[in-house]
């Protein structure tokens, strides 16, 4: 028995790399896997069926899974996606957000269309599909049914800790991290946990970088060999979230780096200074910060 046995999942920008890990991770438990991918470069150009070399592989290990082509930021065409699930398996009980594509350069050479292009991909590219994902369980919610439902988000790095050339990149990965708070609020009543991981692998988009380890896939590394940078490291932790273990487990961020599982954190409340009810001086602020807040006396600061 697999922890996913029966589950119906949908793996978005599965056609390589984490989603490939994601996708074959997901069957090898139990469970029946649409496999997305648009098929473009890492730069979001093109189209092709690169979803169906997935679906090999799954199939290969005796797996069942579907591809699906569609453009995960085009609303209408995120909707079909999840619509391909519930025709050809029943329903949908987990979906995993994970496609993407870069456009790096510093922000004085960066083009607003390559800003725009990544930000639909990464954000509104998480958004539609949870939506129609969101509208499917209500459904089924509303006809009586008790289910347990799953969507696991991508963030990064970048989006955590920033990453110089990518304001685009870092702006969609922070916004896909606020955004699964949001989401497990909204859907943990029908039953739907939302989490977000934080992989680190070499990847096409890892690639890109200067000084970059070679791109493997996930399927390039056999079964019981260990290596850090193997774009399924992440994927035993998606299969957990995945699965009805995972039920108390909602709203959180957690990363995968190599051989570590790491919770972050998020924003908490730090020092905190009070004006006692009265307005602040901008005047005097400064020394009140340096002393009281930031721990030092900081250069450029007047006291």
């Amino acid at each position: 028995m697999g922890i996913l046995d029966g589950k119906v999942a949908i793996v978005t920008g599965a056609g390589h790399g984490i989603g490939r890990g994601h996708a074959m991770e997901l069957a090898k438990h139990g469970a029946r896997v649409v496999v997305n991918d648009l098929g473009g470069s890492v730069t979001g150009e093109g189209q092709g069926r690169d979803a169906d070399l997935t679906v090999e592989i799954i199939k290969a290990r005796g797996g069942d899974a579907v591809a699906n082509y569609e453009d995960v930021a085009d609303h209408e065409g995120a909707g079909r996606m999840v619509a391909q699930a519930v025709d050809a398996f029943g329903r949908l009980d987990v979906l995993v957000n994970n496609a993407g594509i870069v456009r790096d350069s510093a922000i004085w050479n960066m083009a607003d269309s390559d800003f725009d292009a990544v930000m639909r991909v990464h954000v509104k590219g998480t958004w539609s599909p949870s939506h129609w994902a969101a509208r499917h369980w209500r459904e089924r919610a509303a006809a009586g049914e008790v289910f347990t439902g799953r969507i696991i988000t991508t963030t990064s790095g970048a989006g955590l800790f920033g990453n110089f050339g990518q304001t685009n990149y870092a702006t969609a990965k922070a916004a896909i991290a606020g955004l699964t708070q949001t989401l497990s609020l909204e859907l943990y009543r029908l039953g739907v946990t939302v989490n977000c991981v934080g992989p680190a692998a070499a990847t096409r988009i890892t690639g890109t970088m200067p000084g970059a380890p070679e791109v493997i896939e996930a399927d390039d590394v056999p079964d019981g060999e260990w290596n850090r940078m193997d774009p399924a490291v992440s994927s035993p932790l998606v299969a957990w979230l995945a699965s009805d273990e995972s039920q108390l487990v909602t709203g959180q961020i957690i990363r995968a780096v190599g051989e570590d599982i790491i919770l972050m954190q998020g924003w908490s409340n730090g020092p905190t200074i009070s004006n006692g009810g009265q307005r602040w001086d901008a005047a005097k602020l400064g020394s009140q910060l340096a002393t009281d807040v930031f721990g030092t006396r900081a250069p450029g600061l007047r006291y």
